[in-house]
């Protein structure tokens, strides 16, 4: 973690780790809580293994889609660990996606209360990352994974 470089956020999942996961590898289930409410998602392609695709849409009226997330997905340790970038896109193309390129690093662990899920976005340089924090990268992350939290937490006591 390099504090001038990097953004991260912790939070305990009250739910097990294979149900978090699921949440984030399970299309019908990543679209109840990756855009901040109250928009909504899509998710277009979804093949959680190294060099496999990350596409997401998202809507504000649930009728026009626009795009969201177009990435590639670097590291797959099942129930661990996910990391994907948006620096090359679906189709194994360089990118430069608006407003920010980044490497995000989810990881899961075991909790006495559940799951331990933390999130790193790297950022290539402090202006990058400045630029990011600015556009609300606390509430924004915060709020989805407050929203992965809940899906998750339903799940788990089903």
């Amino acid at each position: 973690m390099n504090p001038d470089l990097d953004l991260t956020l912790n939070r305990v999942i009250r739910a097990p780790r294979a149900v978090v996961w699921s949440a984030w590898t399970t299309p019908s289930h990543l679209e109840k809580w990756w855009t901040p409410a109250p928009a909504v998602c899509r998710v277009d392609r979804l093949d959680v293994r190294p060099g496999g695709a990350f596409v997401t849409r998202l809507s504000d009226d649930g009728v026009k889609f626009v795009p969201h997330v177009n990435a590639s997905f670097l590291v797959v340790d099942e129930l661990e660990r996910i990391v994907f970038t948006n620096a090359i896109d679906s189709d194994w193309r360089p990118a430069n996606p608006e407003p920010v390129v980044m490497t995000a690093e989810i990881t899961l662990s075991d909790h006495p209360d559940g799951t331990d899920y933390r999130i790193i976005v790297r950022h290539g340089d402090p202006a990058a990352r400045t630029l990011h924090e600015k556009l609300g990268f606390a509430d924004g992350w915060g709020s989805v994974t407050g929203q992965l939290a809940a899906v998750a937490e339903s799940q788990a006591t089903r």
